[in-house]
Formats: C-alpha cells, sequence, structure tokens
C-alpha cells in the first residue's frame, strides 16, 4: 500500500477509532487511571459503585488542585459509555475493546521488552512447526515432521535419565515468565472483541428488519445464519476454539497446577504484584469472561427472538404509517377552517390510545405562513451601502488559521495569549472565539491552568477574557489548512 493509501487508512482509524479517540481527549490520563483502577481486581462493578467512587477520586482531585473540573461522575460514566469506552449491562460496567488497546497501549510504554529475546523466537518456531504439520497434504512429510519432534523429546528424556538436568539462566527465566505474562494479559481483549461483534450484529440485523418488507420465516432463518456467521469471525472462531479448551478439565486443571507451580518458585518473584496477581487469578478471571460474553450472546439472541416472534417490528410500521395518514388527515381538517376541538367518535385498535380531538394530537405540520404586509419594497442599487459593508466585516477564521500557522513556524509552540501578544486582537471577541475554534480543529493540548488575553473591539474598547491554556504547535496543522473543520 502506497503513502496515500496508508494516510487515508491512518485518517478513517483517527477519526472512527474508539481507542484512538481516547488516547487523544484532553483528559485522557485520568479516565485511563480510573478505568485500570476501577477493575483492577474485577472485570465487572456495579455502576453505582463506579459512580461513587469516581466522585471521589473528582473531589480529591480537585482539591488537590490536578483535575479541575465541574462535571458530575455521573456525567463522565454515561459519556465514556456513549463513546464505547465502558459497557454497562444490568446495572453493571465492564471494559471494552477500545478501552483494552488504550491501556495495553500505555502499559506498553512502561513495560517495553526487547523485540528479539529469545522466548519470542522459540514461540515463533513453535508455531510455525505446529502449522506445518496442520497444512502439510503429504502423508510422508507429516510424519517426518512428528518423527523429528518425537526425536527431539527423547532426547530430552535421555538426557534428563543420563542426569543432565539444563537449567534455565536468571535472565532466561525472567523473560520467559514476563513472556507468559504479556501474552495472558491480551487474552480478555479477545473477549472485548467478542461482545463488540455481537452488538453490531444485533444492531445491523435490527436496523435491516426495520428497513425490510420480509416474512416472519425470512427472519427467523435470517437470525440462524446470523449465528452461525458469529462463530466464523476472527474474534468469535477464537473465542469458540479457546472455550473448548476451557471446559476440557484434564487440560484445565493441568494449567491451573501448572501456573501455581511456577508462581511458588523463585522465578515468581520477577513479576510485579499486580501481575503475580493477575496470573494466579488467570484461570478464574477466564472463567468470568467467558461467561459473561455466553451471557450477552444469550440476551442478544432471546431479545432478537421475542421482537421477531411478538411481531413487534411489524406492529412498529404499521402504527407508523397510520399515524402518518392520521396526521395528514387532521392538517386537512384545519386547512379547510374546521373547528379542532369538536369532540369525536375517533379510535384507534391498536392499544389504549385515545384522541379526542384532532386538536389533541401532535401535528408533524409546516410553520405558519409568513407574514409579509409591513415589509415595504426598496429598488435594487448597485453599490452596498455603509451598513451593509460594516455587517460583512467578519472575522474570516481560515485566515485566522493560516496567520497562527505562520507564527508558530516563526516563533515555535505558543498559547493563545502569546499568539495574541505577537497579533493583538483586533476584532473583539468574535477573534478570539475564532482562535479558540482553531485551537479546537487542530487537538491543541489544553493545560491545567487558565491565560489572560487581552481584546480590543471594533469601537475601541479593551476587554480581558480569561480563557483555557491551549499549547499549539506548526506540527498540529495539517498541511492543507482546508481539510481543518472550522
Amino acid at each position: 500500500m502506497n503513502f496515500q493509501g496508508l494516510q487515508a487508512k491512518y485518517r478513517r482509524l483517527f477519526v472512527e477509532s474508539a481507542a484512538w479517540k481516547l488516547l487523544k481527549v484532553d483528559n485522557a490520563p485520568y479516565i485511563l487511571a480510573f478505568i485500570a483502577d476501577l477493575f483492577s481486581e474485577e472485570s465487572e462493578v456495579p455502576y453505582g459503585r463506579a459512580r461513587i467512587l469516581l466522585d471521589a477520586e473528582i473531589e480529591r482531585s480537585r482539591e488537590l488542585g490536578i483535575w479541575p473540573t465541574e462535571t458530575s461522575a455521573a456525567t463522565y460514566l454515561n459519556q465514556w459509555i456513549k463513546n464505547g469506552w465502558l459497557r454497562e449491562m444490568d446495572d453493571s460496567l465492564t471494559k471494552t475493546d477500545a478501552s483494552e488497546i488504550a491501556l495495553r497501549f500505555c502499559k506498553g510504554l512502561d513495560e517495553r521488552n526487547s523485540g528479539t529475546t529469545a522466548s519470542h523466537l522459540r514461540i515463533v518456531q513453535e508455531a510455525v512447526r505446529d502449522l506445518a504439520v496442520a497444512i502439510s497434504p503429504n502423508v510422508d512429510e507429516r510424519v517426518t515432521l512428528l518423527e523429528s519432534k518425537k526425536a527431539e523429546i527423547q532426547r530430552e528424556i535421555e538426557a534428563l535419565q543420563a542426569g543432565i538436568v539444563p537449567v534455565l539462566s536468571e535472565s532466561e527465566q525472567r523473560e520467559r515468565i514476563r513472556e507468559i505474562y504479556q501474552l495472558a494479559s491480551v487474552l480478555t481483549g479477545d473477549f472485548r472483541r467478542v461482545e463488540d461483534e455481537i452488538r453490531v450484529l444485533d444492531k445491523e440485523f435490527r436496523v435491516k428488519i426495520i428497513e425490510g418488507d420480509i416474512s416472519r420465516g425470512d427472519v427467523l432463518l435470517s437470525v440462524m445464519e446470523r449465528e452461525a456467521l458469529l462463530s466464523t469471525t476472527d474474534a468469535g472462531s477464537a473465542f469458540e476454539g479457546f472455550f473448548q479448551l476451557l471446559c476440557d478439565q484434564n487440560r484445565s486443571m493441568e494449567f491451573r497446577e501448572q501456573l501455581r507451580s511456577i508462581l511458588s518458585r523463585p522465578v515468581g518473584q520477577q513479576l510485579s504484584g499486580s501481575q503475580h496477581q493477575f496470573l494466579s487469578h488467570l484461570m478464574r478471571e477466564l472463567s468470568r469472561e467467558s461467561e459473561r460474553v455466553f451471557r450477552v450472546r444469550r440476551r442478544t439472541e432471546e431479545g432478537l427472538r421475542s421482537y421477531i416472534e411478538s411481531g413487534a417490528a411489524a406492529e412498529n410500521q404499521a402504527v407508523d404509517r397510520l399515524l402518518s395518514k392520521l396526521e395528514r388527515q387532521a392538517v386537512l381538517l384545519r386547512d379547510e377552517g374546521l373547528d379542532l376541538t369538536t369532540e369525536t367518535g375517533l379510535s384507534l385498535p391498536v392499544g389504549p390510545i385515545e384522541i379526542k380531538s384532532p386538536e389533541s394530537m401532535k401535528l408533524r405540520s409546516p410553520d405558519d405562513k409568513l407574514d409579509t404586509s409591513g415589509v415595504e419594497e426598496n429598488a435594487n442599487r448597485r453599490e452596498p451601502s455603509a451598513h451593509v459593508l460594516d455587517c460583512l466585516d467578519a472575522v474570516q477564521v481560515r485566515q485566522v488559521a493560516y496567520q497562527v500557522l505562520n507564527t508558530l513556524r516563526e516563533r515555535g509552540p505558543m498559547s493563545i495569549a502569546r499568539l495574541a501578544d505577537e497579533n493583538p486582537l483586533t476584532s473583539g471577541l468574535e477573534e478570539l472565539v475564532a482562535y479558540l475554534r482553531v485551537a479546537k480543529a487542530v487537538d491543541a493540548t489544553m493545560l491545567d491552568e487558565k491565560e489572560d488575553v487581552i481584546v480590543v473591539d471594533k469601537q475601541g474598547i479593551t476587554l480581558k477574557a480569561s480563557i483555557p491554556t491551549y499549547l499549539l504547535t506548526a506540527e498540529l496543522f495539517p498541511e492543507d489548512i482546508d481539510e481543518l473543520a472550522l
């Protein structure tokens, strides 16, 4: 893919990715810190407890001066749910795939490991060998590969029987156990992806039901097809395979005992306290996560089936058509000059709806005609008046953007107050608003403190405005200023 294709792809992700939106918002450190702390010991937290905890953190941060916000905890939580950073079901909150990706990215910055470790190479080699055996159509080739693997295992057995016990060095042990933690920590992200795919399929299918005119049999057939489709997606098939392994009692017990054995040895001290706790509770956490996926999937399927079998979709369409017809008739009655408060015997056979008169209906009718009786007609003139020219003398936001970019290229990073010192604001608050619009359009960093800006309006009156401090740099601007949403 060439540069143009890649930049188009990344620009789309920049706009659409919920994880990228989380990382670039001004209060991202506070959001990520709260989510990481809230779900540090459990993967599902009641909404009420989360609201109380966030209220306490906001109050404490406000007293310390590190998060001067006046927004309530409930508003923040609802906004994070709407943005796809948290998920609410049955009055409980869980992380989403977007928040998992953002947290994993931040954790990776703090826990960077060498990308060329021996454990990485060993994992790749074993995966390549297993895949080569699994996909080879040649029976002799498969036998040869398996014989080679068998001979390698036999050599290890003979060495151990001869008293030769290879011991990993301390650095190798540290490297391998950290690799185990890194691989295990991404498992929960697979569950989040499965949940997201279930919800997307549910939404798409409901839209299809509403927009299409299909029979109930076709709808049920489509539901079964969608259920089969879910298991064929990348996340769905990965989850199906994982759950089969999780249900294998022997392998699960073996895995749990091996983890306990590793963590009880000195190599377990190479992990931090949170990493050690995560691995010690890994099987329990995976069981809970898989159960929640099944609960979401079961809830979605039951909701779809009840929605279809009750005929709610068809009834909604019929009611909408009937109400639209009634509204058109009521508008015709009003236009004919009839008294809209007249009692009628109108009744609708769709439930306990009772309409006594057309006036009691909330009509979606056009506005009244504009009264132009007092309008005076003036002859057109080729020369605009002074009043018209004064109205047209408005601040051009795009010109302000060009001016800001040129100043930043010459002087370096600046705030709006320093930009106003370099280029005094002479068009009043409208020009200051233009500077703020430019700062928001380029996603300038908003600092904690505020700053004062001196503004002079067109009449020469001097004003002092207190605004948030935005740090602008030339690198934030796109190559084409016209791309900015101003």
